[in-house]
């Protein structure tokens, strides 16, 4: 266990998680995405469409 966790392999993929997690934290969008009002506007169609 003590030889993967010094491996090459190990220490890449540490890496890229690292970079990774805090490329998603510093590239979030400001503002909320729009997902909950098009599934809510798309789900109150109060049966329009039967």
């Amino acid at each position: 266990m003590k030889a993967f966790l010094k491996s090459d392999l190990f220490l890449r993929f540490l890496g890229g998680f690292a970079i990774g997690a805090v490329g998603m934290v510093m590239l979030q969008p400001e503002e909320p995405p729009m997902f909950s009002s098009t599934a809510v506007a798309a789900t109150s169609t109060d049966g329009s469409a039967l």
